[in-house]
C-alpha cells in the first residue's frame, strides 16, 4: 500500500476544451494512464483539484469514468476549475448512481493513512489589490477548511498531518500567510500542491522554507506521473 499526489488532470472527454493545444499536454490522456501504471490497486492517490472541464457532474461523467478506472483509491479536492462540484453529498451520490468507486473527498475532513492523517482544502490566491475572484472572504473560508481538516486530525490523535491544496500556499514573490500560519499552528511538516502550469513553473516553491517542505504535483509539472510520497 503506497500513497501518491497529482493534481490539475484537466480531463475534457465529456467536454470540448482539450488541454493539447497547450505546451507539454500533447497526449495527456494517454500519458496520464501510463503514469498511473505505478499504482496498484490498493494504493492511495490524492487528486490535487481540477479533475475535468465538465461544467456539471453530468458533462463531468466520462473524465470520472476514467478516473474510476485508473488504479488506486482517490481522495480528491476542489480546484479552481472544477466548476461540477457543488456538495461532497450531491458528489457521492453521483459517483454511488454511476458506479464510480474508491472516491473520498477532502472537504472540512481528514483520511488515515497508517499514522499519519490526510488533510487540506482548496486554498486560494489572496491580494488585497486585486479585484475579482482575488478576495478575502473566499480566502477566509478557507482558512476555515483547512482548520476544520486539521482540528479533526488532532482530535483523532494523528501526530502526523500531510496537507494538500490546489493553489500553492506559496510561489516566488506570493506568500499565503493565513494559510501557512494554521498548518504551523498543527505542527503540518509537509505539504502538496498544483495549480501552476506551463512558464508559471519556474515560480514554484519547492523545498523546505521556514520548516514546511513544499511539493508542486501539477500533471505537467511532474510529466502525467503521481508522485509517491513517503510517509
Amino acid at each position: 500500500m503506497a500513497l501518491f499526489a497529482i493534481g490539475d488532470l484537466h480531463l475534457s472527454l465529456g467536454a470540448s476544451k482539450p488541454m493539447d493545444i497547450f505546451g507539454g499536454w500533447d497526449g495527456y490522456v494517454e500519458k496520464l494512464k501510463a503514469g498511473f501504471e505505478r499504482v496498484a490497486p490498493d494504493d492511495t492517490v490524492i487528486l490535487c483539484g481540477d479533475l475535468t472541464w465538465g461544467m456539471t457532474l453530468d458533462e463531468a461523467r466520462e473524465d470520472f469514468r476514467f478516473i474510476s478506472d485508473l488504479p488506486g483509491k482517490k481522495i480528491i479536492l476542489k480546484g479552481n476549475h472544477d466548476y461540477w462540484f457543488t456538495t461532497a453529498n450531491k458528489a457521492q451520490t453521483f459517483f454511488a448512481q454511476n458506479g464510480f468507486t474508491g472516491f473520498e473527498i477532502l472537504n472540512n475532513n481528514c483520511f488515515a493513512y497508517g499514522d499519519a492523517a490526510i488533510c487540506g482544502t482548496r486554498g486560494w490566491l489572496y491580494d488585497e489589490n486585486m479585484d475579482g475572484t482575488h478576495n478575502g472572504k473566499i480566502m477566509a473560508r478557507e482558512v476555515l477548511r483547512l482548520e476544520a481538516s486539521l482540528k479533526a486530525a488532532e482530535g483523532r490523535g494523528f501526530a502526523e498531518k500531510l496537507c494538500f491544496f490546489h493553489y500553492p500556499p506559496r510561489f516566488k514573490g506570493y506568500i499565503c500567510a493565513d494559510i501557512i500560519a494554521v498548518m504551523q499552528k498543527y505542527g503540518v511538516k509537509r505539504c502538496w500542491y498544483g495549480h501552476i502550469h506551463g512558464t508559471g513553473h519556474r515560480h514554484a516553491v519547492t523545498g523546505t522554507v521556514d520548516g514546511v517542505e513544499y511539493n508542486m504535483v501539477s500533471a505537467d509539472f511532474v510529466n502525467f506521473v503521481p508522485q509517491l510520497i513517503d510517509v
